[in-house]
């Protein structure tokens, strides 16, 4: 039977594997939706535009910080740096037309998140759900 337990878990590991990956990849493609929507906007100014083609020329640089030829590492230097100049410059730009574009992209909140200010600890007033209730005693019929 624990047998039978482990197999069920490593099952479901698994699967929450697959979910995390797809998260990854969904958060992927709407940082380049962003980018793409935030490099074609007039209210973002040239010179921010200019960080996500640099980080592309890097990629076709010859020089790197470690050598392509070594196996994963001269990868992993490429990535950084796109993910890098990605989040640069989302987070450079103006944040009310990030904030804007996150809105016409979907209506779900995503991960970027621009705080004004600091929390409130109580909860606000379309947290609450108002309405009639009645409490029905044991033995007592609906």
């Amino acid at each position: 039977m624990d047998f039978e337990k482990g197999g069920v878990m490593a099952k479901q590991g698994k699967a929450s594997d697959l979910g995390e990956t797809a998260g990854i990849l969904a958060s992927i493609i709407k940082n380049a939706r962003l980018v793409w929507r935030l490099l074609r906007d007039p209210d973002v100014s040239s010179w921010l535009k200019t960080i996500p083609p640099a980080t592309l020329l890097y990629l076709l640089f010859p020089i790197d910080f470690l050598p392509d030829p070594i196996l994963g590492l001269g990868q992993l230097d490429d990535i950084a740096i796109i993910l890098l100049g990605v989040k640069l410059f989302i987070e450079l730009c103006p944040q009310e037309v990030v904030r804007h574009h996150l809105r016409e992209m979907s209506s779900v909140s995503g991960s970027y998140r621009v705080v004004d200010e600091e929390p409130s600890q109580e909860p606000s007033p379309s947290a609450y759900i108002e309405a009639p209730y009645r409490v029905i005693e044991e033995g007592e019929e609906e």
